[in-house]
């Protein structure tokens, strides 16, 4: 067999196909968690502390005195711990909504799973026939 047909194999088995789908749209979703805290939680944690933009967090390495984090990545080493806290929260919330997601998976696999009650099992014949006989006795007139 050669290389590229075993490659072909290999990339076209559903798991791999299925992990594709899933990194590609994982990345998507990232994209989009990353927006809604930079541009919607975010700025409300900066105005319940005061109004501070979070991102502009740093410390100079270098000695500069620049006044945002990006000239003072352009003069020298910055301790950007802003970032740090933004990309947490991002982590935090992407974690937790996937746990919320897997648990609901989960939670729907196991009722599935869960055996449906029982179907009556018919009855013997013999109880059956008993029972007749003695609805008979019973609705017989006595002499």
């Amino acid at each position: 067999m050669g290389f590229a047909t075993e490659f072909k194999e290999f990339a076209m088995k559903g798991n791999v196909v299925d992990l594709a789908v899933g990194v590609i749209i994982g990345g998507a979703f990232g994209k989009i968690v990353d927006s809604m805290v930079a541009d919607v939680i975010m700025p409300f944690v900066g105005l319940i502390f005061g109004g501070l933009d979070f991102s502009n967090y740093f410390i100079p390495l270098a000695g500069q005195t620049a006044t945002t984090l990006a000239e003072a990545k352009k003069a020298g080493a910055v301790f950007a711990y802003g970032s740090f806290v933004t990309v947490a929260l991002n982590f935090a919330i992407l974690a937790f909504i996937i746990f919320v997601m897997v648990s609901q998976i989960n939670r729907l696999k196991r009722r599935q799973e869960e055996p449906a009650p029982p179907a009556a099992a018919p009855e013997p014949q013999d109880v059956t026939l008993l029972r007749e006989i003695r609805d008979a006795i019973r609705t017989r007139p006595s002499a």
